[in-house]
């Protein structure tokens, strides 16, 4: 883990604008690969010796670990100086032809630069504009060039959040959001903008804030896709004069203080118990409108109103042990009372020719 985030820092610090270029394992395999190169054309000039093998691999070594971990040019030209005067030191005369191949791989190795498939290198030369390169391999000229910066131009994701920020109703949120932005133009990235990243996050904080203070909670809460959209366009506005484009603004999380999520949940829960009175009171009312057209049908319809009326009767007199309570009036005009006698001497006579029933049987 502890390698992997230290290369990760190497290569973030390659891609950024204090790097000089990028020194990647083409670069240091270019590196040996010459001073192998010296080794053999001394050793076809002059009897290789073992010291002379030892020590132009050890300075090659060293070399690619400081170009790797600096990728800068004044530490690259000072170790070339640096490994050639010890070389002249040590062999004299004899060692021309390794000072020679060290100068030349100290100066071509980090020449050779690779961009990949998704980003454009933007090159400076005695710090001036001088072009862009595009995926694949080029070349700059060593010392006056700089690989200002390596543009990734894919969507990219930041994520910002506007802590304890009032709304238009002086209520205190915190809110998160991510931005999905992209560079269309890398040369106005790198020239227009110090830093671009940094230019992302927090403009797009300050338009966050702003939105927030322009709207109300319960505005918020239920048009979060207006509110990101408000948001979008107020960046992509101010980064397009960078070459960067906002695509979307979306709200992951809106929170509020404990104490109000309690009073906004005892103010849902009295709304739906206020919903549900008017959806039984405009019941009740519609239940009433019915038997109000029932009645005007029934009205100087008689014969109507007793069939309705027997048969409510007849419902109730269906279920065993039910009593049905009926007024006077209704038993003189309807003659219920003459039909409940006939319904028990119905019932009395059943239960008799029953009991004769069992008994027979029992003789």
């Amino acid at each position: 883990m502890k390698q992997s985030s230290s290369l990760a820092k190497i290569n973030m610090f390659s891609s950024s604008f204090n790097a000089d270029f990028r020194f990647l394992p083409l670069n240091m395999m270019v590196l040996i690969g010459m001073g192998v190169i010296g080794l053999v054309v001394h050793a076809a000039i002059r009897p290789l010796d073992l010291e002379v093998l030892l020590v132009m691999a050890t300075i090659t070594l060293s070399f690619a670990v400081v170009m790797r971990f600096t990728q800068i040019w004044e530490p690259t030209v000072l170790c070339t100086a640096i490994g050639a005067l010890f070389l002249y030191l040590l062999f004299k005369e004899e060692s021309w032809v390794l000072i020679v191949t060290l100068c030349l791989a100290g100066l071509i190795a980090p020449s050779i630069q690779m961009a990949f498939q998704w980003e454009k290198a933007i090159v400076l030369r005695y710090g001036k504009f001088k072009k862009i390169h595009g995926s694949g391999m080029f070349f700059i000229f060593p010392i006056i060039d700089k690989v200002a910066n390596f543009i990734d131009q894919r969507t990219r994701v930041t994520d910002f959040n506007a802590e304890t920020t009032l709304t238009r109703d002086t209520v205190p949120v915190n809110v998160d959001a991510i931005a999905f932005w992209m560079v269309w133009d890398a040369e106005k990235a790198v020239l227009e903008v110090e830093s671009f990243l940094d230019a992302i996050s927090l403009s797009a904080q300050t338009a966050l804030r702003d939105a927030i203070g322009k709207h109300e909670l319960a505005d918020m809460l239920t048009n979060r896709d207006q509110l990101g959209e408000e948001i979008r366009q107020v960046l992509d506005d101010k980064t397009n004069a960078w070459g960067i484009t906002v695509e979307s603004v979306e709200i992951k999380d809106i929170n509020i203080p404990k104490d109000l999520e309690d009073a906004m949940s005892r103010q849902a829960q009295a709304e739906r118990e206020r919903q549900a009175r008017i959806i039984l009171s405009t019941a009740e009312t519609e239940i009433a409108e019915k038997f109000a057209q029932a009645s005007e049908f029934y009205h100087g319809n008689q014969a109507a109103l007793h069939l309705r009326a027997m048969n409510m009767v007849y419902e109730g007199l269906k279920k065993k042990g039910s009593m049905i309570i009926v007024p006077s009036t209704a038993v003189e005009t309807m003659g219920l009372g003459a039909m409940g006698g006939m319904t028990a001497f119905d019932r009395i006579l059943k239960e008799q020719v029953q009991s004769q029933e069992s008994d027979a049987q029992d003789a």
